[in-house]
């Protein structure tokens, strides 16, 4: 019995070392994809609303031709802002098909998402990246330029009647009392369907927005103040129930309605603070640059809670600095780099920044209108 048992493990053992030493079948292999080529329908989109429903866009591309079933493969199509190198875009879906089409009104909601302004032509880019359905082999094709226009929609919520609109609550520094404080508790209107304000906010608090000074007729306000993140935007309607509620801490803070979207944002104001006067100072005016300035003559009006204007006689070529207190030298708006282009009639300022403010090339009247919400000013000549 163990001469049997020997001669068993024996054969086993050669039996294994037999099958060992046979050579393996070779691995398939699969050779790689080929990038996808794109082409499209168009090459510039201006789509009238009554066209929405129609279609505004295809595209096509060529199979990559992966090792698997065509009808498995993914691909995912981006449309993006010309030089934003696809950063941000609107994504696609497609699987198994070479081809997709959108309507007008997909376009026009890709744009208006992007804050782009009705009626104005956009570089766009369109491409397609193909893969596997498990996301492997991603392969990004050619990028199309297109040239698409917004068309103009209804806003979600209809913008105030009176084209104005100002801050009321217990968060503002005039609390509940309606005629509410103005200029300060204003805002100014950035764009057709877009309302900005600069506010001191009292944390902990409420709020709402109203379209007339001393009425309550026409007010915007949220459904469910109890909603959590609210305090930093959302939804908001008009003739809602409850008040919006404002931030936890007292701060300085940026306040943006966007009727279009329906949707409204709270931040905080990137300044230390905000000025309740403005003056200018500088060789391009009058009073050059001897400071306190003489007043009224280099004192902005204020028109909002973010605006301050002035009409003025400047000398050409020259610079300017712009002052929350006159007489201060340690509080000033200016530029980051006045040798950028355009700056002469407008761009962006910040808060002690290292460069003044260059003028306009030319002497004459102009008026100047500087915006904290945005941190913007723009210079006009009359």
């Amino acid at each position: 019995m163990k001469h049997l048992t020997k001669f068993l493990f024996n054969t086993l053992l050669a039996a294994c070392l037999l099958t060992a030493c046979e050579k393996a079948e070779d691995l398939p292999f699969y050779e790689n994809g080929s990038a996808p080529a794109i082409t499209a329908s168009a090459t510039a989109i201006a789509p009238a609303p009554a066209d929405s429903l129609a279609a505004g866009l295809t595209l096509n591309w060529t199979n990559p031709v992966y090792a698997a079933d065509s009808a498995t493969y993914k691909y995912v199509v981006e449309i993006d802002q010309a030089g934003n190198n696809f950063a941000e875009p609107t994504q696609r879906i497609v699987t198994g098909s070479l081809s997709t089409t959108y309507l007008n009104k997909e376009l026009n909601n890709i744009l208006i998402a992007k804050g782009l302004a009705f009626g104005t032509a956009y570089d766009m880019e369109v491409r397609v990246i193909s893969s596997y359905a498990n996301n492997n082999e991603r392969l990004i094709s050619n990028v199309l330029p297109i040239k698409m226009t917004p068309y103009k929609i209804p806003p979600r919520v209809a913008l105030p009647t009176s084209g104005k609109l100002f801050l009321v609550g217990s968060a503002t520094e005039g609390g509940w009392n309606n005629p509410v404080p103005a200029p300060s508790q204003e805002f100014t209107r950035l764009d057709e369907t877009r309302f900005a304000g600069v506010f001191k906010l009292k944390g902990g608090n409420e709020y709402l927005a109203v379209a007339v000074n001393g009425q309550w007729d026409e007010k915007f306000a949220v459904a469910n103040k109890n909603l959590p993140g609210l305090a930093e935007g959302g939804d908001f309607a008009l003739g809602l129930n409850d008040n919006i509620p404002g931030p936890a801490a007292d701060g300085i803070y940026l306040i943006v309605l966007d009727f279009q979207a329906g949707k409204f944002s709270v931040t905080p104001f990137k300044d230390d603070e905000l000025p309740t006067a403005l003056f200018i100072v500088g060789n391009a005016t009058a009073g050059d640059w001897s400071n306190p300035v003489p007043v009224p003559s280099q004192q902005f009006t204020r028109l909002n809670s973010a605006e301050y204007e002035i009409t003025i006689d400047l000398t050409g070529d020259r610079e300017y600095l712009l002052l929350p207190e006159n007489g201060n030298w340690n509080k000033k708006y200016s530029v980051a780099d006045n040798s950028v282009t355009g700056l002469r009639e407008g761009g962006e300022m910040g808060y002690n920044l290292p460069a003044n403010i260059p003028g306009p090339a030319v002497t004459g009247t102009f008026k100047i209108n500087v915006n904290f919400a945005t941190h913007r000013y723009k210079v006009t000549r009359l």
